[in-house]
């Protein structure tokens, strides 16, 4: 019979661990896709004003070869990212496909300027230091005209933040609830072993001694859970790019990898905190409050 009780008891207890684990697990699940996602709005934002073109036109008269020493100019710019030399031919052939015939034979010349596409980096790419570098420009003797869309660039940038802003507030609200959620689940654990606790203490067992295999415990589940989360989404990011090819080019494993360790942090800080709060609470119950 004690013996019957006893394998009982353990597989009570088994599955209540279990279910802590996996409780633990979606909990981080969809924290951690909150940041995948998170990584792909910056990455998505940083890809869109990277591609913002400043279109540098120069004076007609301008040799090749200067036209290209300017680019090489351009590329050791600290707010340039990259840059596309454009010749006459290849404006005009830019110029045809847009316009579905060619009007060189029509006018019989090409007005078509050298210029040179500029790509700024992503955090040069607003309207105020995109001003500055067009001022900076216009001072070259070389350069007849600068072109960009202000009132693109600036719709763009405020759009990006309020978005960014958006998800950073439903990250925060969303961490929030996972802590709580985790910490419900840990002090439900914790809350069956509580007559075990107080026998270990009641036998003289130290605060320390009896917290130790539990603590040991909350930061395993933790781990567990953070693993079989970081899992889930690891196939989840397969699955997406299957499905989706053109996210390859927001990808950043870097990133990924920061988004997974905060997984893993998030998972062993809270269950091993809240189990060591949880233990203490029933630490510090009298034997009679156990039945409440």
């Amino acid at each position: 019979m004690e013996e019957f009780e006893a394998s009982s008891s353990a597989k009570k207890t088994k599955a209540i661990y279990i279910s802590t684990v996996f409780g633990i697990a979606m909990v981080l699940l969809m924290v951690g896709l909150l940041g995948l996602i998170l990584v792909h709005a910056n990455n998505l934002s940083r890809y869109v004003k990277e591609n913002i073109v400043v279109n540098v036109y120069v004076d007609e008269t301008t040799r090749e070869t200067d036209v290209l020493q300017l680019q090489k100019q351009l590329d050791s710019h600290p707010f340039v990212k990259q840059t596309q030399y454009v010749s006459k031919e290849l404006a005009a052939r830019k110029m045809q496909k847009d316009l579905g015939e060619d009007f060189i034979k029509f006018l019989g010349v090409n007005p078509l300027s050298e210029s040179i596409d500029v790509y700024l980096k992503a955090e040069h790419a607003n309207n105020a230091d995109i001003a500055a570098f067009k001022a900076e420009l216009l001072k070259n003797p070389l350069v007849k005209e600068v072109n960009y869309q202000a009132p693109l660039v600036d719709k763009m940038n405020q759009n990006l933040a309020s978005i960014t802003l958006i998800i950073l507030v439903f990250a925060g609200i969303f961490v929030v609830v996972s802590v709580a959620l985790i910490n419900n689940t840990i002090r439900l654990a914790i809350y069956s072993q509580r007559f075990l606790i107080k026998s270990m203490q009641l036998v003289g067992a130290t605060k320390s001694f009896i917290r130790k295999p539990f603590l040991l415990y909350g930061i395993w589940h933790g781990l567990l859970g953070a693993l079989i989360a970081i899992i889930i989404l690891v196939g989840t990011l397969y699955l997406a790019i299957k499905q989706i090819p053109d996210l390859v080019i927001l990808q950043n494993y870097t990133e990924f990898g920061i988004v997974f360790l905060g997984v893993i942090g998030l998972g062993v800080l809270i269950s091993g905190l809240s189990t060591f709060l949880a233990v203490n609470r029933f630490l510090r119950l009298k034997i009679y409050d156990l039945y409440r």
